[in-house]
């Protein structure tokens, strides 16, 4: 095949394919230009997650008249003019390629007004031509909308998720960029529904009770840290709040927001050794360095930045977090209570998790899933004859170890069994069993639990309240970004529904589109998890034997929904062999 030169509007689709890649980097790229214009309100309207139209309205410098046309061309900026500017950039955009890319693949009208003008001027771009500008009658500032994003890429449009994500990764990025300027008044409207509004009053915690709830908000600490040339502020968590993901570690560079593993990576070792293994912070930092220090030009989205001296902005953040650390966390009390020879009572909190009495690996499932449990009840089951294959024999109760491991004795051995993951097997099999006779019992909670999430949190509740209601759980809405809980499955009743709630959430939050099929299943998994009791929970003789009665009762014993195995099963045989009984050990 012969080398020919591409047509432009082929070579300006592929070059928009490296700015714009779904809804969200539309948004981003209209935001961070409203913010450069010098904007004090910022307003965004979403309809169909993006596809049918997203709108950004400001009421910043505006464009004049005569430059409209030129604004939409390639690699037009007003923001450059030689080349030494690409390693002093104090501003957001700088390669002015954004509107361009966006013209390429969608049907794009611009309304704007200097102020200085009594008209302003209007354009409109349709597959990367623009038409003639025309005089119109507009306020002071810019609006843009985007219509029918990827109406000529039919193939790029396929590969978009669901709204319910894309609206998610829209609202996460607003959200962030209202943190990193608070002056600035936010909105966003999805579907001519509000979902996020901030007041301009330049309080950055005031935005952050809004996001997290006042409860999470509490538990962020404040961070003020400056040494040569590097600046960090921001919030971060304390040893009480965390993630099972990274994705609440918000890292803004000289107000521009990144994905960099080498900052995300320096937030996460400034809590070795003070996490469980899994577990990861919350933070919202905000680093400022003087822009020759850093190189913005990387990346075609800016997504990506690149520091001059690496280590030295690695250990100051990680050095920054630290020292705040060691300030507001106190020491943990010893509580002398749970020595041998003792118990440990059935109110135990955190505090076990951070002595270390609770041990290694999977003996941390109660720092991993948050606090231990209050209490257990388990439904007795009748016992039933040996069964082969992977079903378990009957066994007999031998005792606890480690408030975590219940040994049982066979005939074929001795068994060890994890308590949280048995538990978590029986809890999924029985509310299974029951969702599949349509006939899940429901307890009415005396007092409703009001729950409040995060916007992109909150859509993903949204999403499966469905698959909730045929759990057993009745959920409304309760204004923005909060629902109440009325009512839950027996099988859980006795616990926090909150947990099961954020079990939920967090299950879904990465980027999983599950068949519908398997939707209550992954539901009903994430939740048994949550409320199965936990390692260090101190269980009564009743409550070990019947959770031994109704793990031999299930068809899947030897393993938790999630797969982690259940036992570990120790022969006869091998016992003999470790004692010498056989000869050579």
């Amino acid at each position: 095949m012969p080398i020919r030169i591409l047509p432009d509007t082929i070579a300006s689709q592929i070059a928009a394919g490296e700015v714009v890649d779904r809804p969200a980097s539309v948004v981003k790229e209209l935001l961070e230009n409203a913010i450069d214009a010098g904007a004090q309100q910022i307003d965004i309207e979403v309809m169909q997650a993006g596809r049918r139209l997203i709108q950004v309205t400001d009421d910043g410098s505006g464009i004049p008249a005569d430059e409209l046309v030129l604004a939409v061309c390639r690699h037009a900026t007003s923001k450059l003019s030689t080349a030494e500017d690409l390693f002093n950039i104090r501003t957001l955009g700088f390669r002015g390629e954004a509107l361009a890319s966006i013209g390429s693949v969608s049907r794009l009208t611009l309304i704007t007004n200097t102020r200085q003008n009594p008209f302003g001027a209007k354009l409109t771009v349709e597959g990367g031509a623009p038409a003639e500008t025309q005089s119109i009658a507009a306020a002071g500032g810019t609006r843009v909308s985007v219509e029918d994003l990827f109406y000529n890429l039919p193939a790029r449009l396929k590969f978009l998720k669901s709204d319910t994500t894309e609206n998610r990764h829209i609202t996460g990025l607003v959200t962030r960029y209202a943190l990193a300027y608070p002056h600035i008044r936010w909105s966003i409207t999805q579907d001519e529904k509000p979902i996020f509004r901030t007041t301009g009053s330049g309080e950055r915690f005031e935005i952050l009770q809004a996001l997290f709830g006042p409860t999470e908000a509490g538990k962020l600490m404040p961070l003020d840290f400056e040494e040569r040339h590097l600046k960090v502020e921001g919030y971060f968590s304390s040893l009480s709040l965390t993630r099972s993901n990274r994705k609440d570690i918000t890292v803004f560079v000289n107000g521009r927001w990144v994905q960099d593993p080498v900052l995300t990576s320096a937030v996460i070792r400034a809590y070795n050794t003070m996490l469980m293994v899994g577990r990861y912070p919350v933070a919202v930092l905000f680093i400022t360095i003087p822009p020759e220090l850093v190189d913005v030009n990387v990346h075609p989205a800016k997504a990506e930045v690149r520091f001059r001296d690496q280590d030295a902005v690695f250990s100051g953040v990680q050095r920054a977090i630290r020292r705040g650390l060691l300030a507001f966390t106190p020491i943990p009390d010893l509580n002398t209570t749970r020595l041998w020879g003792r118990s440990l009572p059935e109110t135990a909190g955190p505090s076990w998790q951070q002595s270390g009495f609770i041990g290694a690996d999977d003996t941390n499932e109660a720092a991993r899933e948050g606090e231990l449990g209050t209490g257990s009840e388990f439904e007795t089951a009748q016992p039933q004859p040996t069964l082969p294959g992977s079903h378990l024999p009957l066994l007999r109760l031998v005792g606890q170890v480690a408030s975590t491991y219940l040994i049982a004795e066979g005939p074929d051995g001795l068994y060890l069994i994890d308590q949280h993951a048995a538990h978590e097997r029986v809890l999924f099999d029985q509310l299974m069993a029951q969702f599949n006779a349509n006939a899940i019992p429901s307890q009415a909670l005396l007092d409703p639990v009001v729950v409040e999430l995060t916007p992109e949190k909150a859509g993903i509740l949204e999403q499966q309240l469905e698959a909730l209601l045929n759990l057993g759980f009745e959920i409304e809405p309760f204004g923005p970004n909060a629902f109440v809980i009325r009512s839950v499955p027996i099988v859980v009743e006795r616990t926090d529904p909150r947990l099961a709630i954020e079990a939920v959430v967090n299950a879904f939050e990465e980027d999983e589109t599950p068949l519908m099929a398997e939707v209550e299943a992954r539901v009903a998994a994430r939740v048994c998890k949550r409320m199965a009791v936990k390692a260090g929970q101190i269980l009564s003789e009743e409550e070990q034997r019947n959770l031994l009665l109704n793990l031999e009762s299930s068809q899947s014993p030897r393993t938790c929904p999630h797969g982690r195995p259940t036992m570990i099963h120790l022969s006869v045989n091998l016992l003999e062999r470790q004692f010498g009984r056989t000869g050579a050990i």
